[in-house]
């Protein structure tokens, strides 16, 4: 979807705020990103109205998106994740059957085309790329499966090593957890385990990558049970201590577990909710992201559209609310903070807007800048 030069343009002025003085120094702080890379939902089953992935340069001075390249590829190109060299690009499409590769060129960020590669499942939600940097792991919603697929020397992908299912009763709700429904994939910061929330089974699920034979190994303790009809969404990682923290979809909870880094089991701590008490309406929750000093947890919710702020407890993990702002659009359905920590984006997929927060690094709060990215159905973003 285009973007005028005054909608892009938006927001400039509070965003120079932020960097000269804002959240956190960025003399201290790390560069804001070069690119930005969104996905979006593209047909009319999803109700979508992205046209492929956007390529989009960040002005260092002013934080100001420009839009530099629509790539139109396979439908609901809706997930996308970085090779960990950020060489490649992958995208998961939603309702598809294929995982996508591109080359990213190192100067201009824009993409090429490397093809698409058999998931051997329906609906692939979420992907990941393992510690070796050699295999994407991809969730198959519609099919309860867990494929990986090996990545080649020039970035593409091979066929599927390994293809496994998720075993388990389905949950009480009578429409949404018909089945296994895996959701996401999460690698421990460590890069050893496979963290799978499956929604329709109640529980999350582990693994590890046996990198010489491309399959999947099942931790010593290999799930763990959610409450029933919580719907495990999607998780993230303390980036320092032994917390792990699940979003779950259908009740609006989070829950905190103390995870074994050498077994990759999960022990639950918590169960806190992501609605304030005061909210009667019906909402489910989309995303969750940790902050990268591993002081607070963000989590996004549909229906009351907005964002859930946690502190985070450093002597055993646990969540207390700090507040709720709100997502100043529809159907947050996905959250990042940029790699310099100072701004938060929104992508709120039923208003057709990327939102902008200044994060403030010592109460986590969030006060929108103003930037507004005006851009079709966005479902995730990533920055490079």
């Amino acid at each position: 979807m285009e973007m005028t030069r005054r909608e892009f343009l938006a927001g400039a002025g509070a965003m120079a705020t932020i960097i000269a003085g804002g959240c956190a120094s960025m003399s201290s702080a790390r560069p804001l990103p070069k690119f930005a890379y969104v996905g979006c939902y593209s047909t009319k089953r999803r109700n979508g109205r992205g046209e492929g992935v956007t390529v989009h340069r960040i002005d260092a001075a002013t934080g100001a998106w420009t839009q530099l390249q629509l790539v139109k590829t396979a439908d609901n190109p809706s997930w996308l994740t970085f090779d960990r060299n950020q060489r490649f690009l992958y995208s998961a499409h939603g309702d598809g059957d294929v995982v996508t590769a591109f080359r990213v060129d190192d100067a201009t960020g824009q993409l090429s085309l490397l093809g698409t590669q058999d998931a051997k499942g329906k609906n692939g939600v979420r992907l990941g790329v393992d510690a070796s940097n050699r295999f994407v792991i991809c969730a198959n919603y519609a099919s309860g499966t867990v494929a990986v697929l090996p990545i080649q020397a020039d970035g593409s992908l091979g066929p599927v090593t390994d293809l496994a299912a998720l075993p388990g009763k389905p949950g009480p709700h009578r429409t949404q957890q018909p089945s296994s429904q895996p959701h996401d994939i999460v690698f421990d910061p460590r890069g050893r385990f496979i963290v799978v929330p499956d929604k329709g089974l109640d529980a999350t699920f582990v693994f590890s990558l046996d990198t010489a034979s491309g399959k999947l190994v099942p931790a010593a303790v290999p799930s763990v049970a959610s409450r029933s009809g919580a719907g495990p969404r999607h998780a993230g990682f303390h980036p320092a201590k032994p917390y792990a923290y699940v979003l779950n979809e259908l009740d609006s909870t989070l829950t905190t577990y103390r995870f074994d880094g050498e077994r990759g089991a999960l022990a639950p701590l918590q169960v806190i909710t992501t609605l304030p008490p005061t909210f009667t309406g019906d909402s489910t929750t989309s995303e969750i992201v940790v902050a990268a000093s591993g002081r607070f947890v963000y989590a996004s919710n549909r229906g009351h559209d907005s964002l859930a702020i946690f502190a985070v407890n450093e002597a055993d993990g646990t969540l207390s609310p700090v507040g709720w702002e709100p997502t100043r659009g529809k159907t947050p359905r996905f959250v990042a903070i940029e790699p310099s920590g100072a701004v938060l984006y929104a992508a709120n997929m039923d208003s057709d807007t990327i939102v902008a927060f200044r994060v403030d690094a010592s109460s986590g709060k969030l006060a929108a800048t103003g930037q507004v990215i005006k851009t079709g159905s966005p479902s995730s973003i990533v920055f490079r």
